[in-house]
């Protein structure tokens, strides 16, 4: 509560600042604040020695520029006696003189008073988050954002009269210990399918679950790990467990850091869903491996091994036996689950089921989650799927799989049954093979009589078809490309980020970002649209760099070497791009949907998305990282 009033406090003196410099004339809004007295010490910030040493050479040259810099130095005078206050009050968890001491003009007063104002609100803000009670990090409500289903367009459940699930990472989860599974069993073939140095099993390689993130992309020609914006263009990229050079960038990808959408098919491997975390780890530990120890590789067919070795990991079963033989170690808890499938279940609404993963594999799950009778729930039952061709085939048949023995049988089906197990199959054949006539009952409208006639009266070919699943491009987008179905996205990630920004030490940061954007705002709209001078230049370098210092420390919390799944060195990434376009819903688990009833309506938060749509104080970001921006 502590927190939550000082923040308000700061907040209501940020909203001043930014009415005033935002007023005309823009001077009058600064007149000195007074300020509460502390017992300090005699201490000069390095701004202020900078000042000093421009002022002082400026009197050697020109009367006017020293007068300049004594109304300057009177200026800032109750500024710098704040800075020594706060800095012998013992904050030893916060390096002051490197993230919150702003920079001042060397000659231009008006400028200087919109910085000086700012300086006095950073230094509130820091000390105001620091002095409180340190176990008094910002808590989420009950219900909160982490259990929370995202909307990025219109959707009436209401409507839809059928749900479709995902198995692997939807329906179920799993533990880290997955990955470090996949990951050993891969690297192991290797080395005896590949003659891969004997070495490496003994080079205490292991998944890290602290490098790597969803939505990343291999480069075939270099062994490197990309994380590329929603332009395609490669953000930061990592060879091996070292990251790589801007220079270096520019030079693989012609100076912008994208590549030809020719070239990006042929050259950038996707990494989107969460078992392929396992193969970005795998990929950078052996190129690691290589570098260390001067042996000479090709790049290509390195990555081509790896992503094989991890492919023969998942047809060969093997982790799925050990799965199977093992539930309990390897699947996340799932409380919540029969409660959103019987709510959907109980409100007239079909579910379907359709998974890559094979039968044996998946009623092992399942029995473990809901019993031996856990396909009564289901109105169809589709294993081996085969996603995302399943979408796109036009004439591949279902086969049934017998429950009892788990094979495969070899009759023609021309119907789909509830109680039975398919695999295989399409969707324009389910469409065939499903006998639906009896709908759920809810109001007919136009649009949905122009649907019905569209799509010859399937309501599998709609968007009152909801199908819910983990990886974007093998569940979701050819579903909404080919068929128009609404889609729902479970990004686990949300979940963990959500958790991340309601923290003190990332709230703060991200506060003081929103202050200096915000002065260099101002600051620019004071210099005017005249040529800019060398100390126009330092001073927007400066507080630019202060910007990415402070960013850094955000990406530092996020605890791995890429930053947040859904940004790429500050702009939208190619994932969260994605997550946009052809998501309807996202949430960062199925349980979330318990909150919800099976009529509600999601509306998003805004449709809008050019600059000058969206624009709000402290929200849009025109300075970026000079160094490292794309």
């Amino acid at each position: 509560m502590t927190l939550k009033i000082s923040l308000m406090q700061y907040f209501i003196s940020w909203s001043l600042f930014i009415f005033a410099t935002c007023s005309s004339p823009l001077i009058s809004a600064f007149a000195p604040v007074s300020r509460r007295n502390y017992n300090s010490k005699n201490i000069i910030s390095p701004a202020r020695e900078r000042l000093t040493r421009t002022h002082e050479s400026s009197n050697n040259n020109n009367n006017n520029n020293n007068n300049a810099s004594s109304k300057t130095s009177i200026l800032h005078k109750d500024t710098l006696r704040q800075k020594e206050s706060f800095l012998n009050n013992d904050f030893d968890d916060l390096n002051c003189e490197e993230s919150i001491d702003l920079p001042f003009h060397a000659t231009h007063d008006s400028v200087n008073e919109i910085i000086s104002r700012a300086q006095d609100l950073l230094f509130d803000l820091h000390k105001c988050s620091l002095t409180n009670d340190s176990s008094s990090d910002m808590l989420p409500e009950e219900n909160s954002g982490i259990e929370k289903v995202y909307t990025n367009s219109y959707v009436d459940l209401g409507k839809v009269d059928t749900v479709g699930f995902d198995y692997d990472y939807t329906l179920v989860t799993y533990t880290k210990e997955l990955l470090d599974l996949i990951y050993d069993m891969a690297l192991q073939r290797l080395v005896k399918d590949k003659s891969y140095p004997l070495e490496m099993l003994d080079a205490g390689m292991k998944f890290d679950p602290k490098f790597s993130i969803r939505g990343l992309a291999v480069d075939r020609e270099t062994g490197w790990i990309c994380h590329l914006s929603y332009t395609h263009k490669v953000a930061v990229a990592w060879e091996g467990r070292k990251k790589v050079s801007r220079q270096r960038l520019i030079n693989e990808y012609r100076g912008k850091r994208s590549l030809k959408p020719s070239e990006r098919k042929k050259r950038l491997k996707p990494l989107n869903d969460l078992f392929s975390m396992a193969e970005c780890c795998l990929i950078a530990d052996s190129v690691q491996f290589f570098k260390d120890r001067d042996i000479p590789f090709c790049a290509r067919n390195a990555v081509d091994d790896i992503l094989g070795a991890i492919g023969a990991t998942h047809i060969s079963g093997d982790f799925h036996r050990m799965v199977a033989k093992h539930p309990e170690k390897y699947f996340e808890p799932k409380p919540y689950l029969a409660t959103v499938l019987n709510n959907l279940k109980s409100s007239g609404k079909r579910l379907i089921f359709v998974s890559n993963s094979p039968y044996w594999y998946v009623n092992s799950g399942m029995t473990f989650f809901f019993g031996e009778n856990w396909q009564d729930i289901w109105d169809a039952v589709i294993v081996s799927a085969g996603k995302p061709n399943f979408y796109t085939d036009d004439k591949r048949p279902f086969r049934e799989v017998s429950r009892s023995t788990e094979r495969v049988k070899f009759k023609t089906i021309n119907k789909i049954e509830p109680n039975e197990i398919y695999t295989e199959g399409c969707l324009r054949e389910l469409v065939k093979c499903l006998d639906w006539s009896s709908e759920p009952y809810q109001a007919i409208s136009e649009d949905d009589d122009v649907q019905s006639q569209v799509t010859g009266g399937s309501s599998l070919a709609s968007p009152n078809v909801l199908y819910i699943g983990d990886s974007l491009f093998a569940d979701l987008v050819d579903a909404k490309r080919e068929y128009g179905w609404t889609t729902a996205a479970v990004a686990p990630e949300v979940g963990w980020e959500i958790e991340l920004v309601e923290k003190k030490e990332y709230l703060r940061a991200q506060r003081t970002i929103d202050l200096l954007l915000h002065t260099l705002r101002r600051v620019q709209s004071e210099l005017g649209n005249g040529m800019r001078s060398d100390d126009d230049y330092e001073l927007l370098n400066n507080l630019e760099e202060m910007v990415s210092y402070w960013r850094g420390k955000q990406n530092k919390l996020l605890g791995n070497p890429f930053g947040s799944v859904f940004r790429a060195q500050y702009q939208p990434s190619l994932f969260s791009h994605s997550l946009r376009r052809y998501c309807d819903l996202y949430m960062s688990d199925v349980s979330s949907l318990r909150h919800y009833s099976p009529q509600h309506r999601f509306y998003p938060d805004d449709f809008r998305l050019l600059s000058h749509e969206t624009s709000e104080i402290g929200k849009d970001e025109e300075c970026w990282d000079l160094k490292n921006t794309i």
